[in-house]
């Protein structure tokens, strides 16, 4: 629909913790030599290519995900933080790392990143957080709304509507008194 999205990634909030940055099992923590498609982990040994997995998801949506593995992980002084998950058979001295990565939903989030990163993409952000999320606490708090006064599904729609109709009116009204009916979007706040 040629729409641009400015949503953040489900991983945008957890990414930004130490925690995360400093995990060495995850792929966005190693370095990644794009000329020769292999991710080097913190050991210095590198990840190849071994394969191509095809995945359908529920949704009917197909997905591709390049296979990574290492060479050799044996006597590796930092296998039990790089390799995850205690319920192998193998054991750890045997196992090695292994990384799934689609590289599509891989660029994706790197444009989605970098779109919600940029100034427009802040802008949106703080205006969503303002308007649409302000809004249901105008309406419990200012308006006291706590509870629906009827049954039914045709009567919930119709008391919403209502409200929602009486909250845009009050919106407007707040619009004209401050003098700000032609500006949409509030301004992102320089800073000094």
């Amino acid at each position: 629909n040629e729409q641009v999205a400015f949503i953040k990634p489900a991983n945008y909030e957890i990414s930004k913790t130490r925690k995360y940055k400093t995990d060495i099992s995850r792929r966005e923590n190693m370095d990644y030599d794009e000329e020769r498609d292999v991710y080097i982990c913190k050991n210095q040994k590198e990840l190849r290519v071994t394969g191509t997995k095809f995945e359908k998801t529920k949704t009917g949506y197909k997905r591709e995900k390049t296979l990574y593995s290492c060479e050799d992980c044996k006597g590796c002084p930092y296998k039990t933080s790089c390799i995850k998950g205690n319920n192998s058979k193998i054991p750890m001295e045997e196992r090695t790392k292994h990384l799934e990565v689609s590289k599509l939903f891989q660029k994706k989030r790197t444009e989605d990143l970098t779109r919600i990163l940029s100034e427009e993409g802040c802008q949106l952000r703080m205006n969503r957080s303002i308007q649409a999320e302000g809004s249901f606490a105008d309406t419990k708090e200012d308006m006291s709304f706590r509870r629906y006064l009827c049954r039914g599904g045709q009567n919930v729609l119709a008391e919403s509507t209502l409200l929602a109709i009486a909250h845009n009116i009050n919106k407007l009204h707040h619009k004209i008194q401050s003098e700000k009916t032609g500006q949409h979007l509030f301004e992102l706040k320089k800073s000094a």
